[in-house]
C-alpha cells in the first residue's frame, strides 16, 4: 500500500482511501494514479503513460487530460500550485508528493514490524473516550446532532482516536465519513479550504450522486466552487456567486436524512473565521439531523485568545458540544503500545519504563524514541529474519545528551511560531531544569526580573510550552513565580538550539545570581552553582563550588554525599592547566580521604569525629 499525505493507494484491492474513507475510482483513473504514485519524483512522458496503460492500442493523448482533471478534483490538487500532480507542458507529468510504504492500518510502517488489525482497539489507553463516543453515536442514531472537540498536545493521539471513533460509528450506523485538513497559512489564502475538501470527498464517495444533487438544489454556490456542474439537467440553481453557510447547513442536514453523516475537521487551530462560523452554525441549529462534527485541535497552537477557544467555550456552556481532552498515556498503555509495535507480548525489560519516562506518555514521542533505539542498535532482533524477537543489545542512552532528530523536526516548527523574544526567554529557561524560576531567566538574559516574570506569564497563557507552577520566596524577601515546561523534550530541544557560548554566558550569570541571592549562605546552593559552572565550562569555579558543597554535606554528616562531590571535583580538575591541577588535586584528595574516614568512623568515639570535623573547618 502506498501513502502520500492523507491518502493511501490500496494496490491489492484497487481502491483509494483518505484517512479511513474509501473513495471510488473507475479502473482507468485508478491505473493512471497508480502509475504516477509508483514512479514518484520523475518525469513521466505522455507516450510512456499511454504505452504503460494502453499497450498496443492507439488512444488520443487528450484522454490523459480528462483523467488528470478528475484525479485533481478527487485529490483536491491545484494545478497552479500542485501538491500531487505537476504538469510539465508538452512533456508529461510528475508526481511530486513524497510517497511512503504504509501498512494496512494506514500508518507509515515503523522500523519494527507490525501485524495488527485496523479495528479501534489499536488506540491504546483511550477506552473511556471511545465508550463516550459510542454513547454519542447512539444519540446520533436518534437524530441528535453532535459536535465533538478532541484536543491535546501534538502527538497525543487525537487523529488516531477520531479515526477509531469513525470506524466505530460506521460499524454502528453505516455512516458516511468525509474529512478536511486545516492547513497553516492557507486559511488567509483560501476560504473554507477544509470544508471544500470535505465536499469533494462527499461528491466522490458512495453517496456522491445524492450529495451532488442536493448541493445543486440547496447550495449551488458550493457546488460551483468545486468546479462541478449539476448532473440533473432540469435543476435550475439559484445564484452561484455567494457561498452562504446556511445553504450548506441545510444541504448537509438533508443528506444526513438518508445516511448518518460524519464530518471530520483536522487541526482546527489553523481554520479561518469562516470555517469556525460554519461549524458554529452546524452545532447550534436545532433541526434534527444524524450529523456529527468531529474536530481536532492542538492545545499547543490554540492560545487562550484564539477564536476557536471562544467558540468552544461558548458551545460547551450552552451544552451544544463536548470536549475530550486527551492526557498522556499511562505506563501500562505505553507497554501495550510497545507490545503492539514490536509484535511481541514480552518486551525487553525496562523498555517501557525508559520510554515512559522520556516520552512522558506522549504516544508519538514513544514511537519516535523507539525507532531511535532501533536505528542506533540499542534494540535488535535476536536473529536476522523479521520473525526474531526484539532484545536490548546495549544500555539505553541518556536522552539529556541530545534528542533524536525525528523529534527535533517535530518540535522545531512549534518553536519557530514564537516571536524572537519569546524564543530567547524559553531558551534561557532551558538552562535550568524542567521547572525554572523567572528570576533565573532574568539573570541569564540580564533583564528586569519583574518584566521577565510578566513575559513568562504571558507565554504560559499563550503558548502551552510552559505552565505556571507556583511561586517561591527568595532570601531577600521578594517573591518570584516559577514555571514548568510542558514536556522535558521541549526543554532539551530549546537547550540544543543555542550556541555553546550563549549557553555558557547564561549558566555563569545564573550561578552568580544564585551566589548573590544566598550571600553568606552560599553553602546551601553550592551544588547547584557547580552544575551551572560545569555546564559553562568554567572548571575552576565548578571545582570550588563542589568543594564548598562537599564541606556543607560533611557538616550535615552526609559523608557519602561529600565523597561523591569530591570525586566529581577531581574529575573536573583534569580540565585545568597543570599548575592549577597539581595544587588542587592534592587538596581535594586529602579532603576525600577524610570524608571516607568519616564514613568508616561515623560510629566511633566522639573525639575522632571531632578531629575530622576540625580538618574540614580548617579547609
Amino acid at each position: 500500500m502506498k501513502q502520500f499525505e492523507s491518502f493511501r493507494l490500496d494496490t491489492s484491492n484497487e481502491c483509494l482511501w483518505q484517512n479511513r474513507v474509501q473513495i471510488n475510482l473507475p479502473p482507468k483513473p485508478f491505473a493512471v494514479l497508480r502509475y504516477l504514485v509508483e514512479n514518484p519524483g520523475r518525469l513521466i512522458s505522455h507516450d510512456e503513460l499511454l504505452d504503460a496503460l494502453w499497450p498496443e492500442t492507439y488512444v488520443q493523448p487528450q484522454v490523459l487530460r480528462t483523467y488528470m482533471l478528475d484525479l485533481r478534483k478527487i485529490l483536491g490538487d491545484d494545478p497552479a500550485c500542485p501538491r500531487f500532480i505537476q504538469t510539465l507542458p508538452k512533456r508529461g507529468y510528475c508526481f511530486v508528493a513524497p510517497v511512503m510504504e504504509a501498512d494496512v492500518a494506514g500508518a507509515t510502517a515503523p522500523a519494527a514490524s507490525k501485524s495488527h488489525s485496523t479495528v479501534p482497539d489499536e488506540v491504546v489507553g483511550r477506552e473511556q473516550e471511545l465508550i463516550r463516543l459510542k454513547t454519542l453515536a447512539e444519540a446520533l442514531a436518534c437524530g441528535q446532532r453532535q459536535t465533538v472537540f478532541v484536543t491535546g498536545a501534538n502527538g497525543i493521539g487525537k487523529t488516531a482516536l477520531v479515526e477509531a471513533a469513525c470506524h466505530q460509528m460506521v460499524a454502528m450506523l453505516s455512516a458516511s465519513v468525509a474529512s478536511g485538513q486545516c492547513v497553516e497559512g492557507l486559511s488567509k489564502k483560501e476560504e473554507y479550504y477544509a470544508v471544500m475538501e470535505i465536499l469533494r470527498q462527499l461528491c466522490a464517495s458512495a453517496v456522491g450522486e445524492t450529495a451532488t444533487r442536493i448541493l445543486a438544489t440547496m447550495a449551488p454556490a458550493w457546488l460551483a466552487a468545486l468546479g462541478r456542474e449539476p448532473e440533473v439537467s432540469n435543476i435550475e440553481p439559484r445564484s452561484t456567486q455567494l457561498r452562504a453557510p446556511g445553504d450548506l447547513c441545510r444541504a448537509l442536514e438533508e443528506l444526513s436524512k438518508e445516511k448518518a453523516l460524519i464530518l471530520v475537521f483536522e487541526d482546527l487551530q489553523w481554520a479561518n473565521d469562516s470555517t469556525l462560523e460554519l461549524i458554529s452554525a452546524l452545532a447550534r441549529r436545532r433541526t434534527p439531523a444524524k450529523l456529527v462534527v468531529l474536530a481536532t485541535y492542538s492545545s499547543h497552537c490554540a492560545s487562550a485568545e484564539h477564536p476557536l477557544r471562544t467558540l468552544k467555550q461558548d458551545l460547551v456552556m450552552h451544552r451544544q458540544c463536548i470536549e475530550l481532552v486527551l492526557s498522556p498515556l499511562a505506563k501500562t498503555a505505553v507497554r501495550q503500545l510497545l507490545s503492539r509495535e514490536l509484535s511481541q507480548e514480552a518486551i525487553p525489560p525496562g523498555l517501557d519504563t525508559y520510554l515512559y519516562q522520556h516520552s512522558e506518555g506522549n504516544p508519538l514521542f514513544v514511537l519516535a524514541l523507539l525507532r531511535h533505539l532501533i536505528c542506533e542498535h540499542f534494540l535488535r532482533r535476536e536473529c536476522a529474519d523479521s520473525s526474531g524477537r526484539w532484545e536490548q543489545r546495549a544500555p539505553f542512552p541518556d536522552m539529556e545528551t541530545g534528542v533524536p532528530q525525528e523529534l527535533v523536526q517535530l518540535i522545531d516548527p512549534e518553536i519557530e511560531r514564537l516571536n524572537p523574544t519569546e524564543q530567547r526567554i524559553l531558551e534561557a529557561a532551558s538552562l535550568m531544569r524542567v521547572v525554572f524560576p523567572a528570576w533565573a531567566v532574568a539573570a541569564a538574559l540580564e533583564l528586569d526580573p519583574a518584566e521577565t516574570e510578566e513575559a513568562c506569564d504571558k507565554l504560559a497563557r499563550r503558548s502551552c510550552f510552559v505552565h505556571r507552577a507556583g511561586h517561591d520566596e527568595l532570601p531577600d524577601g521578594t517573591r518570584s513565580d516559577f514555571y514548568a515546561f510542558a514536556h522535558g523534550l521541549y526543554r532539551e530541544v530549546l537547550y540544543q538550539k543555542q550556541t555553546a557560548s550563549r549557553r555558557a554566558k547564561g549558566h555563569v550569570r545564573i550561578a552568580e545570581r544564585l551566589g548573590g541571592l544566598f550571600a553568606g549562605r552560599e553553602d546551601n546552593v553550592a551544588r547547584e552553582m557547580a552544575m551551572h559552572y560545569e555546564a559553562a565550562g568554567n572548571w575552576k569555579r565548578a571545582v570550588h563550588a563542589l568543594r564548598t558543597a562537599a564541606r556543607h554535606a560533611h557538616q550535615r554528616q552526609a559523608y557519602s554525599e561529600a565523597a561523591q562531590l569530591l570525586q566529581h571535583s577531581l574529575a573536573i580538575a583534569e580540565y585545568l592547566n597543570d599548575a592549577e591541577r597539581n595544587v588542587l588535586e592534592g587538596e581535594i584528595q586529602s579532603e576525600l580521604d577524610m570524608a571516607r574516614t568519616a564514613m568508616e568512623t561515623k560510629k566511633q568515639p566522639a573525639n575522632l569525629s571531632e578531629e575530622i570535623d576540625g580538618f574540614w573547618m580548617g579547609t
